[in-house]
């Protein structure tokens, strides 16, 4: 029979619409205004904590819900007004112990979050929140990258025993000076052979020394390294402290976009983020904490607890090392967190720590706070602040999995897994630019937006119910199915946002997906009007306008996924619900349209359409 799908084929498509509501459906649930509260640097909330919110706010502010998962507390509130008055009272009551960010908290159904289903992920110009310019701290880094090349040079000419008199950094180099020629040409030959990404020179201006600066190579690779691992452990202390839906994206050579769609209060924001922080480890110097004074080489450092300890300079191994951490016990029930380190750190480690077994390590936290100062290019000046949170005691030479022990508590032990896991930034830096986008004003563009989609969604079932009659509606069902799989698909893949760019393209789409009813259904006429039977001229209607409308949609793909590729921020929002839509309109324009069609022709006799 001409106009008839199988049984499988027909319930495939029934199926793909229902799957395709079942997940758009969330979004049918307007979510609810909440505080998000937390405590600072990852602590849990505790229970006394969470009673005595509740009841601080019982009488003063009206809330739905308050609840306690996962050390954080949620309380939801009907409108905003009710969650900015809260927002006040809990910091009031709170102080500066712990995190309160507003956010908003979903309300799908339990049902529908079994499935995996899910409201779309808003941007940060439809549902409001905060939006940062970071710029990395290039100077800084290569400040500390040239320390590091002086103790690495130190270490291997030792090892060697090849004598040198001095070594120090200069002139955006290191210069390493020696007593005689014999002894420089040996340690030449040595350093290239170590450091074949280095430059390194010998000076005529300068008797028996050598200067060694990066490559150009080098150079560009380390700050290319700088940016793309302070992108993935910002996002990684996002996710881990709950902020929801975070978009952070490199901006040219040394920038970093952050978005925080939903969060109002930028300080906190920035407390969340804890932007400028690095981790480093150290050995304890015995032999001041004997004596009391500070030998050559070490460094009196404050503990975060109170009081001072003074650690040897040399850095055994800095957190950029650090894969992953997690707290638990010991065999003695003592708090304890468990490290694992990448190859490179774990040589480090094994190395550092063979000699010092029994002896303790401390780890540093190390925060770069503005001065409220800037330097003579207008960049904010930072100021280094450095304390010690753990000294730990070397049971064993250790690799690239080791245990700190010695923490007072399993708070403190879950906090420090929190900063080790969510790592280290490979150089400090400063926020250049903030915007905070209001909820009110996000909610105006969600209803610009909605009434945009809308209108034409009613324009063009209007038109093809007219000019197409029948066959118009059934394009028309098609074409809100093909709304429905949008939402639907946009709800269900991760990490995408719909933007108000976005919502043009879904405008767009719908414009466009009836092109190939039209198509299909000029085509039809056609065969009509040469003489065909109704079931002749619908089954060769939809076969010959096929290859017509694959070529039409797969330029149009092509163009969408080259905006996607080249494009940022707005254009990729476009361009992605644009793709989406080229792929749904066509499934519905050719497919769901003709199992509505075939459902409806298929065994009967037809001598007349409505077309």
């Amino acid at each position: 029979m001409l106009n008839k799908y199988p049984l499988w084929k027909t319930l495939l498509v029934a199926l793909t619409v229902l799957v395709g509501f079942l997940y758009a459906a969330p979004n049918l649930y307007e979510p609810d205004h909440a505080l998000q509260i937390s405590g600072i640097r990852g602590s849990d909330v505790q229970l006394s904590t969470f009673e005595r919110v509740k009841s601080t706010l019982t009488n003063k502010v009206e809330f739905k819900s308050a609840a306690l998962e996962n050390g954080q507390m949620l309380i939801r509130f009907d409108d905003l007004s009710a969650q900015l008055k809260a927002r006040e009272i809990v910091v009031a009551s709170l102080g500066d112990k712990f995190t309160v960010a507003l956010n908003m908290a979903q309300t799908t159904p339990s049902w529908l979050q079994t499935i995996g289903a899910s409201p779309l992920n808003l941007g940060l110009d439809l549902r409001g929140g905060i939006y940062f310019l970071m710029e990395v701290d290039m100077q800084d880094l290569l400040k500390t990258t040239r320390e590091q090349m002086v103790l690495d040079y130190k270490s291997d000419l030792r090892k060697e025993k090849i004598r040198y008199r001095r070594i120090k950094t200069q002139h955006e180099g290191v210069m390493l000076t020696f007593r005689d020629q014999a002894t420089l040409d040996k340690a030449l030959t040595l350093l290239e052979k170590n450091y074949r990404t280095t430059v390194f020179k010998e000076l005529v201006t300068e008797s028996l020394t050598i200067k060694a600066r990066m490559s150009d190579q080098l150079l560009r690779e380390t700050k290319l390294a700088a940016v793309e691992q302070n992108i993935t452990i910002i996002r990684s202390r996002v996710n881990e402290l709950g902020v929801a839906e975070p978009d952070v994206q490199r901006q040219g050579e040394d920038r970093i976009v952050v978005q925080l769609p939903g969060i109002q209060d930028t300080a906190r924001a920035k407390e969340l983020l804890g932007a400028t922080a690095t981790l480093e480890f150290h050995m304890v110097d015995q032999r001041a904490q004997s004596n009391g004074s500070v030998p050559a080489g070490s460094k009196v450092y404050q503990r975060r607890d109170g009081g001072t300890v003074i650690l040897k300079k040399a850095i055994m191994l800095r957190g950029t090392h650090i894969t992953g951490a997690q707290s638990g016990f010991s065999q003695s029930s003592q708090p304890e967190v468990s490290i694992k380190l990448d190859a490179k750190g774990g040589n480090k480690m094994s190395e550092g720590t063979k000699n010092n077994i029994g002896n303790p390590m401390a780890t540093v936290f190390i925060e770069y706070k503005p001065t409220g100062k800037v330097d003579k290019d207008g960049k904010k000046l930072l100021k280094k602040v450095e304390e010690v949170i753990s000294v730990a005691t070397i049971n064993d030479r250790l690799g690239r999995n080791f245990v700190i022990t010695g923490l007072d508590s399993p708070a403190e032990a879950h906090s420090l897994s929190l900063l080790l896991r969510a790592g280290a930034l490979r150089a400090p830096i400063q926020i250049i630019e903030e915007r905070t986008v209001g909820p009110s004003l996000g909610k105006e563009n969600i209803k610009q937006g909605a009434s945009a989609i809308a209108y034409g969604l009613a324009a063009v079932l209007l038109f093809m119910l007219v000019y197409y009659r029948g066959f118009g509606l059934v394009a028309n069902v098609a074409l809100a199915v093909n709304v429905l799989l949008i939402i639907a698909v946009l709800s269900m893949l991760p990490g995408v946002s719909l933007t108000l760019p976005g919502m043009a393209g879904i405008v767009l789409t719908v414009g466009m997906a009836v092109d190939a009813n039209v198509l299909i259904f000029e085509r039809i006429r056609e065969e009509l009007a040469a003489g065909r039977s109704p079931q002749q001229a619908i089954h060769h209607g939809y076969e010959a306008a096929f290859s017509t409308i694959f070529d039409a949609n797969i330029t149009t793909l092509i163009a969408a996924i080259i905006l996607f590729s080249f494009g940022a921020g707005p254009i990729k929002g476009f361009a992605i619900t644009l793709s989406i839509g080229i792929v749904t309109s066509v499934f519905t324009a050719v497919v769901v349209t003709r199992a509505i069609v075939n459902v409806y022709v298929s065994g009967r006799r037809i001598d007349k359409l409505s077309i």
